[in-house]
């Protein structure tokens, strides 16, 4: 018994040295350094239970892990695959003399609770056994309350959900969980040694937004470039180069700043520096003028291949090693360009170079073989990688710059040169011009000369067409005229003898036979003045048309509604016509666009010309009884008038279903005084005159005609 109890005696210290080893005990110096990760003694328990929270729970069958990655201990396998629950508790106790606010931060993909004494104190996410229902959230960069009671023993409780990203397919995580602890002065310093995990990281994304500026300002340069010298198609193709650039910059910033769904954020940004990288070489090989051959086209077509396996494998993986060989093919044409074109050469192999000795720091620092910082406080190699991504963009800029002063260079010295030659040249040009000159003046002097000549016979030519017109319309008036003049003189002639036989009859008798004689001669007289009197007012008007005829027209141009000026004249042509055949009844039809817009014209002088066809086309109307046209005896008299909007003009049609105007006439029917009509019912100078007016306004008047339709159409432009 004494044995026993000995026994006890010995292993209780042991016991309550591992509970002691196992209980985070947190004071003001914990976190002198910075923030610390939670990564040992966690217990974990995988499915799902309400009571685990409970910090009375016995979790002594719990198994232990100690890993950076909770969910992967042995960073192969995972506690909680996705879409599975884990458990994890920790022990955690504020020692008596902590003055400050601790902080907790959570790394994780997937959603969790955090439970502390068995209360609910942050919910990330929704954790849900059912894949649909959980809600994903990566809290990396937020600060969450820890409230520890001093001098107490905490259970720290995480119920986790595994929410792994469904692509790519084979990744080295599943699942990612992970804590840290500091004081809420770290959490809210700017040192970046002392809060390395959020002003490191504001550095770390503030550098990406210095070169995501740069990118884009290298993009509107060259574009602009591009813009203003389009035969220099190489700016072109690099400002397309710095877009893709500053897309992944993009990419990357909001990647750190939103937590949705991190695979397509990769993929598009690891696809738009594939694409920036992939012209950015073509750029290459257009500036050393080397033929695009089977390396650029075999690593191209990798780049394709690297995209395609981005929903394989981990996208930055893939397009790291891709730029490996990238980086091999830019060495490559810089030094087969070495004697073609140095300054080229010399740029991109020092840009590789230095690509190469970062790289290699970022690569000796992951697998600890040299420390983060080199040597200078405050210092992150890692901090730098943005502008490590652009460093052969910003040697193909310089070389561009270089290449653009040296082309202004070369501009400068070939001006030089040709203010030199032009100097050179100056006496001679001089001389010449003096020679040029003489020629010229007397040159001068031989097309004025023949200017003037040119318009001495133009005038001549002028003179001949007016002479001959004047003959042709003499010859005109002369014809017209002579007919009512000729009945005017016979009449005359016939009065003047009727007149003297009366006086001779009443010299000689006074009888009433006599009277009656008398009577009847000067009742003879009375018709011959008459006639007379009807042939001098015919002759008058045709006076008048001619006169008309011959105006070249004063009247000033208004804005006119073609349609109120059709319909104004359509009555005043039809009140006329009523007015003088009152039992003749004309069906009138009118087909008005609403669309016509208002027109500059001279108003009395269109509807001068509506007035004449419209005149025209009910006189046709009355006309259907003559020889040949018995067809359209039955038939009711039509006169149609619409509009129409032909968007570059406005027509105007005038039909009547008259007898038609004869294929041997039409051609003759805008002569002056040409008539159909019989003598002493027109001048022949009605349509002759609306011909003209309608051409001073930039228009046209056409007529087609058959039997039975004849069709007037004014065409005035707008």
């Amino acid at each position: 018994m004494k044995q026993f109890y000995a026994l006890i005696f010995l292993l209780l210290p042991l016991t309550l040295f591992g509970q002691s080893e196992r209980v985070f005990v947190i004071s003001d110096t914990t976190f002198s350094e910075g923030w610390k990760n939670l990564t040992e003694d966690w217990l974990y328990q995988k499915g799902d239970d309400p009571a685990w929270a409970n910090p009375d729970f016995d979790d002594a069958s719990w198994n232990e892990v100690s890993a950076y990655n909770l969910n992967m201990p042995d960073g192969e396998h995972a506690i909680a695959n996705r879409g599975e629950i884990a458990w994890f508790r920790k022990r955690i106790k504020a020692d008596g003399s902590l003055t400050q606010t601790i902080v907790l931060n959570i790394r994780q993909l997937g959603a969790s609770e955090v439970y502390l004494e068995g209360k609910l104190i942050h919910e990330l996410g929704k954790v849900s056994a059912n894949k649909d229902e959980i809600i994903f959230n990566n809290p990396l960069r937020q600060i969450l309350q820890l409230p520890l009671e001093k001098g107490k023993e905490h259970v720290l409780a995480v119920r986790y959900v595994n929410a792994q990203y469904k692509y790519p397919l084979y990744t080295n995580t599943n699942g990612d969980i992970g804590l840290s602890v500091s004081t809420l002065s770290n959490a809210t310093s700017t040192d970046t040694i002392k809060n390395r995990r959020i002003a490191g990281f504001q550095r770390y994304i503030k550098n990406y937004h210095i070169a995501l500026g740069i990118a884009l300002l290298m993009f509107i340069i060259f574009i602009s470039f591009y813009l203003v010298f389009p035969n220099e198609k190489i700016n072109g193709y690099f400002a397309i180069s710095n877009l893709f650039l500053s897309l992944f910059y993009t990419g990357i910033i909001w990647s750190n700043g939103y937590y949705v769904d991190e695979f397509w954020n990769s993929f598009l940004y690891a696809t738009c520096l594939v694409f920036s990288s992939s012209i950015l070489l073509y750029c290459l090989y257009s500036i050393v003028e080397q033929p695009i051959d089977f390396t650029y086209k075999a690593v191209t077509f990798l780049g394709l291949i690297a995209i395609g396996c981005y929903f394989l494998y981990d996208p930055l993986t893939l397009t790291t090693a891709w730029a490996l060989l990238l980086m091999v093919a830019t060495i490559r044409i810089a030094l087969k360009s070495w004697n073609k074109n140095r300054v080229a050469s010399i740029l991109f192999l020092s840009s590789s170079f230095i690509s190469i000795v970062f790289w290699a720091i970022i690569i000796l620092t992951g697998i600890g073989v040299i420390q983060n910082d080199i040597g200078i406080t405050d210092f992150y190699i890692n901090d730098y990688i943005p502008f490590a991504q652009m460093l052969n963009s910003v040697g193909l800029a310089i070389y561009l710059g270089y290449a653009f002063g040296k082309r202004s260079q070369e501009l400068r010295l070939n001006l030089d040169r040709v203010l030199k030659l032009s100097k050179e040249k100056e006496s001679i040009l001089y001389s010449q011009n003096e020679t040029l000159e003489k020629k010229v003046k007397e040159r001068t002097r031989e097309l004025n000369q023949s200017l003037e000549n040119l318009k001495s016979t133009q005038a001549q030519l002028i003179q001949s067409e007016k002479m001959a017109s004047l003959g042709e319309l003499t010859a005109g008036i002369a014809h017209e005229i002579q007919n009512p003049l000729n009945f005017v003189n016979n009449f005359s002639e016939v009065s003047a003898e009727l007149l003297d036989e009366i006086q001779d009859i009443r010299r000689k008798t006074q009888d009433k036979q006599t009277a009656s004689e008398e009577d009847e001669i000067l009742e003879d007289i009375k018709q011959n003045l008459e006639k007379i009197n009807h042939h001098g007012k015919r002759a008058d008007a045709i006076v008048k048309g001619m006169l008309e005829h011959s105006k070249t027209g004063s009247g000033v141009k208004e804005l006119t509604d073609i349609n109120t000026l059709t319909k104004e004249y359509l009555n005043l042509a039809y009140q006329s016509f009523k007015s003088k055949n009152k039992d003749i009844e004309i069906e009138l039809i009118t087909d008005f666009d609403p669309t016509l817009p208002q027109l500059e014209l001279v108003r009395p002088e269109i509807g001068k010309v509506l007035l004449n066809i419209l005149n025209n086309a009910f006189y046709a109307c009355s006309r259907r009884d003559l020889q040949g046209f018995e067809n359209l005896a039955g038939l009711t008299p039509q006169v149609t008038l619409s509009t129409k909007n032909l968007d570059d003009k406005i027509e105007i049609s005038i039909k009547d279903n008259g007898p038609g105007i004869p294929d041997s006439i039409k051609d003759k029917i805008f002569q002056p005084f040409f008539t159909t009509k019989p003598t002493g019912q027109g001048t022949g100078l009605g349509l002759s005159l609306s011909y003209d007016i309608v051409k001073a306004h930039g228009g046209k008047l056409s007529v087609s005609s058959k039997p039975g339709e004849t069709i007037f159409e004014i065409a005035l432009p707008i």
